[in-house]
């Protein structure tokens, strides 16, 4: 009993960290690998202190292939081991509302790995000479000016230098195309129509176009005059085109692409894990899909959803292609759209929350969207710390028992006091040192609670069978 009740709790721990994240529009996804080129920095945070980190440059495993550079965006939060995130569009994370988010793609696009000549960056930027750890520190520091407003330092003179220089010479850049998006994800109709547009946007020379399996027959993705489309461009618009007759249904789409990531790109966690932003990019598998819903008549609904990190929630837009109204339930209330109408919600979502949405209707209808909000930069302070006045810590390092490109050891001291040391190629070693419990990467605070939980439940599972097969041996 003991170990079947376990197991429900891990598989629905599981469930929650992953989500469907069924509204995402398209682009990378990737798993942070952690924290692999890096050196310290210090956080000035009030009151005269001073808290240590490791600053520098994370990697990711993109889902089809293909390595992702980030850096951190979002400094009071750490980063969760083995977190998904997912391209997302800048005015869905805090760079929506922050003026100087384009100086950080100018910093992005102008130093460290996109320059990859050091010498010649150390020599604009007065700073001697530079390592990749020290190179990747002083472009941390100078982004966490501009996306955190931190007052934050390179403890190496040469990275402060690069600091120094880079924030005084960014200027605001617009935001970079993304990889591949399609928009609206969804569509519906009448059979005997084409559904849609859904239209491409990428930052690719070309995307396959392909319909995914279970199409009902007849059933093709064209253009807008009925001609079947394998590949597209940036800007194409694709179509269902349902054949009069056809059953009720549904069908999807996949437009697929290998590309570079366009630097620049934010990427949000589908957990509560620190915003990275794109540093670099090799050759990467990106995918979107495209749903669209048909019935002959009455109530045809379709339903998608973005994050709004200005009304501070998520906006859920049902729309109904059919000649009767749809009456659907959202967050505890009853809407109705009419025919050839659509309504837009906004469900409330706390910063850093997770959410998890369900519109359901007539005939079993149903559409499900969960994930995390993160819109600011400031996270969450952790059990035993304030929420004003001093900076909760920070910590965007690697766990004390992760490896990095050469090694990392740490030792993680209780109380007060946290020291994680960090060797990456190059011999680079940091410490971490603030007040009150360290937030470390890649762990969760829930970890104990649920080790000890596991352990109970494993001895009352042992209990139970013991009783009970001297029951059964009483018996006979």
């Amino acid at each position: 009993m003991g170990l079947l009740v376990l197991g429900s709790l891990a598989g629905a721990g599981s469930a929650s960290a992953d989500g469907d994240d069924v509204h995402h529009q398209g682009g990378a996804v990737a798993t942070l690998d952690g924290l692999k080129t890096f050196d310290s920095a210090r956080i000035h945070t009030g009151n005269g202190k001073t808290q240590s980190v490791s600053a520098g440059l994370f990697e990711m495993n993109v889902q089809g292939g293909g390595r992702l550079q980030t850096y951190c965006i979002d400094i009071h939060n750490p980063t969760q081991k083995k977190a998904k995130y997912l391209e997302t569009p800048w005015g869905q994370t805090s760079l929506g509302s922050n003026k100087d988010a384009g100086k950080i793609l100018w910093i992005l696009r102008n130093s460290y790995p996109q320059a990859g000549d050091l010498n010649a960056l150390a020599q604009k930027a007065g700073a001697g000479k530079l390592t990749p750890q020290t190179a990747a520190a002083g472009t941390q520091v100078a982004i966490w000016r501009f996306s955190d407003g931190a007052k934050v330092e390179a403890k190496n003179a040469q990275a402060e230098k690069l600091a120094d220089w880079l924030e005084a010479q960014a200027q605001n850049l617009q935001e970079p195309k993304t990889s591949l998006t399609l928009g609206p994800n969804a569509v519906s109709g009448k059979s005997g129509e084409k559904l849609g547009p859904v239209t491409v946007h990428t930052d690719a020379d070309k995307v396959s176009v392909t319909a995914d399996a279970g199409v009902a027959a007849g059933v093709k993705v064209t253009d807008k005059d009925g001609q079947p489309v394998t590949s597209a461009v940036n800007g194409t618009e694709l179509y269902f085109d349902v054949p009069a007759g056809t059953s009720d249904g549904t069908a999807s789409l996949t437009a697929k692409t290998t590309t570079q990531v366009p630097v620049g790109r934010a990427f949000a966690s589908a957990s509560k894990s620190q915003t990275q932003i794109l540093a670099g990019s090799t050759e990467s598998t990106v995918t979107a899909t495209a749903t669209a819903n048909w019935a002959k008549k009455g109530a045809i609904p379709s339903v998608t959803a973005e994050k709004n990190c200005t009304a501070g929630g998520i906006d859920v837009k049902v729309s109904n292609a059919g000649d009767s109204d749809f009456t659907f339930e959202l967050a505890g209330a009853e809407h109705t759209v009419a025919g050839g109408d659509s309504k837009t919600v906004t469900v409330p979502v706390g910063e850093d929350e997770a959410y998890d949405i369900t519109v359901t209707g007539p005939n079993g209808f149903s559409e499900r969207f969960q994930g995390v909000l993160d819109c600011e930069t400031q996270g969450t302070p952790p059990p035993g710390t304030s929420g004003g006045g001093e900076t909760p810590p920070a910590t965007p390092s690697p766990s004390p028992s992760e490896d990095t490109a050469g090694g990392t050891t740490g030792d993680t001291t209780g109380g007060t006091t946290g020291e994680t040391t960090g060797d990456t190629t190059g011999g680079t070693t940091g410490t971490t040192t603030g007040g009150g419990d360290l937030a470390v990467t890649g762990s969760s605070s829930a970890t104990p609670m649920i080790a000890g939980i596991a352990v109970v439940l494993v001895a009352a599972g042992g209990a139970a069978m013991f009783f009970l097969r001297r029951k059964k041996a009483a018996g006979q």
